[in-house]
């Protein structure tokens, strides 16, 4: 730190010479011996050298930076009554004393979130600087009026302070009751008003005014719909580091609202919003890189926005990691860490993350070692009890399959035929009850009827179930070409077990003709989707050219996935393909030496 010199010493004896000099020193950029000045002033119990040694804690200009010491000088001058001063501490108790004072370009209405948040504190200092007619503590104490814990608030008073900082010509008091009178407002002459109160605010320069007004135009609040406005003032209040238009500023030119697209910028002002802690921008910035769009999909950069906004407490963003790592996109899979990301939002209220965490659970894909179960059956039956059909769908699979609980057939019966009335999934999971004989007696008539409502909305398993059914005449007339339809159904959404039966009804002995050219098509549709018996079946039409000529060279690759599969017959067709062994010749008879 520069020595002071004899000059400055021989000032320092006098705080006004010494607070006088320091000022000049300041102007010329000799911010340490200024310091220096200014702590001797406030020592010999100046207020305004307190608050400027406040000052240079607070901007760390001549000191190190320590927003707490800086506290300790604003109370040394408060408690003098040096107003400004009672402006600035109640700005630190606010909005916490760790590097959370407030920025000129942010204004009042910038949220930094700390633990040390004291509103308590913040209204006694802005009450005194109010009281002493500072529009900035009027302001103050009104935002506080408003903001702060409910026992806190008065917001008649809070109107009150800020009309009187609005006639000192305050942008922050402008805003602030332009917020109160727009929420209340209940006809087209207060709205335009209480409008008119933040657009003076915005043309006084505060960045957060420009944001709400671009909230105005976006959502047409006393005035016209206009994007192109809206985007306008997103743009001044995003370039005033106003984290919430950074992200509206970002979306809107991404999609091209209101202004040319360009997802560069857009996407690099979304960031900017992610990266300032608006973990909706962040969620939406993974979001753009999961979907890909102009280029292919980045699954790993994805993950990393996902992580930051779910670590926040975004559950869809947590529900999307979940599924990341369930699938091994863009991170190693690992389904257990999936279950921890679906956990944190299952347990924020995501009901599609509690049903991908029962699944997960009731596919045994979890280590017990390392993911203990949570209470999912808990949050189905308070979900299933408050009428949600789905809640009552998922309920009834965590009994039926003993998913947190102990299995109940009864119960689960009880609640699927409740969500069956609305959920496709539960009608087919009825249906099988009622054709199992699970909760209740047998009934594959009835079966047949909740059966067949699921497989009118195309559900896959439905369709098999349906369709197998009709080819044993179980519950329903034997009916070989309606299984075909619905097998084919089946087929189209890709189930290898549906394109098997197929080449089976295709291949003979059903009530259909026999086309084994359509069934070996289907076999290897089947068998290429890795389905064991449908690959013994290609294998043993290739070796007996049953469709064509004989292939039996193509036909051993199948044969061999098939065995491989476990398919006892595979052995026996392989065998076939094999040449027999040569004749092993019968050895001469040994040499003898003569007279043996």
């Amino acid at each position: 730190m520069s020595q002071l010199t004899i000059a400055d010493r021989l000032l320092a004896r006098s705080p006004k010479r010494a607070f006088e000099r320091a000022q000049l020193l300041l102007k010329t950029g000799q911010r340490e011996r200024a310091f220096r000045l200014f702590v001797s002033a406030a020592e010999a119990g100046m207020a305004e050298a307190a608050h400027e040694v406040a000052q240079r804690y607070l901007n760390g200009e001549g000191v190190h930076r320590n927003p707490v010491e800086a506290g300790r000088w604003f109370a040394r001058a408060a408690k003098s009554g040096h107003v400004p001063s009672q402006c600035q501490l109640a700005s630190l108790h606010l909005f916490g004393l760790r590097g959370a004072a407030l920025d000129d370009n942010g204004g009042l209405f910038t949220r930094v979130d700390t633990p040390e948040t004291d509103f308590k504190a913040a209204e006694i200092w802005a009450r005194k600087a109010a009281e002493a007619g500072s529009a900035d503590g009027q302001s103050m104490l009104a935002y506080i009026l408003t903001s702060g814990p409910d026992e806190m608030r008065n917001q008649a008073e809070a109107e009150d302070w800020y009309a009187k900082a609005v006639e000192a010509g305050s942008p922050q008091a402008q805003l602030g009751l332009g917020l109160i009178r727009l929420r209340r407002a209940e006809d087209g002459e207060t709205t335009v008003a209480a409008v008119e109160l933040i657009r003076q605010a915005a043309e006084a320069g505060l960045p957060t005014a420009h944001y709400y007004l671009g909230l105005v135009y976006e959502k047409a609040v006393g005035v016209y719909a206009d994007p192109v406005k809206a985007v306008a003032h997103y743009k001044i209040a995003a370039a005033g580091n106003v984290r919430n238009a950074m992200a509206k500023y970002g979306l809107m030119l991404y999609e091209g609202t209101g202004i040319r697209a360009d997802r560069i910028e857009g996407e690099t002002w979304l960031r900017r919003a992610g990266l300032a802690g608006d973990w909706e921008a962040a969620a939406l910035v993974a979001d753009l890189y999961a979907k890909g769009g102009d280029l292919p999909p980045n699954y790993a950069e994805a993950a990393i926005w996902f992580r930051r906004a779910a670590e926040a407490g975004h559950r869809t963003a947590a529900r999307a990691l979940g599924m990341l790592y369930l699938t091994g996109a863009g991170v190693a899979r690992d389904p257990d860490e999936a279950a921890i990301w679906f956990t944190r939002a299952a347990e924020a209220g995501d009901p599609v993350a509690q049903t991908d965490l029962a699944t997960l659970l009731l596919n045994k894909q979890t280590d017990p070692k390392l993911t203990k179960p949570p209470p999912v059956h808990e949050w189905f039956e308070k979900a299933a009890e408050a009428g949600d059909m789905i809640g009552a769908y998922n309920y009834g699979v965590c009994l039926a399959e003993g998913v947190g609980v102990p299995r109940d057939d009864e119960r689960a019966a009880f609640w699927l035929r409740r969500a069956a009335d609305g959920v496709v999934n539960a009608q087919y999971w009825y249906g099988r009850m009622l054709l199992e004989g699970r909760g209740m007696p047998a009934d594959p008539v009835a079966a047949v009827a909740w059966l067949q409502k699921a497989a009118d909305a195309n559900m896959t398993d439905a369709l098999v179930t349906l369709a197998e059914m009709k080819i044993n005449g179980r519950g329903c007339p034997r009916d070989h070409n309606g299984a075909r339809a619905l097998f084919e159904r089946a087929a189209k959404n890709g189930h290898s077990g549906a394109m098997f039966a197929l080449g089976a009804l295709h291949g003979g002995g059903h009530d259909i003709p026999t086309d084994r050219t359509v069934a070996i098509t289907w076999f290897r549709a089947a068998a290429e989707l890795g389905h064991p018996h449908a690959a013994l079946m290609l294998g043993r039409y290739l070796r007996k050219g049953l469709a064509g000529p004989a292939e039996p060279e193509a036909a051993l690759p199948w044969l061999r996935l098939a065995q491989k599969a476990g398919v006892p017959e595979a052995a026996s067709e392989i065998a076939a393909l094999e040449p027999p062994a040569a004749p092993v010749p019968e050895s001469p008879p040994p040499l003898r030496a003569a007279g043996d």
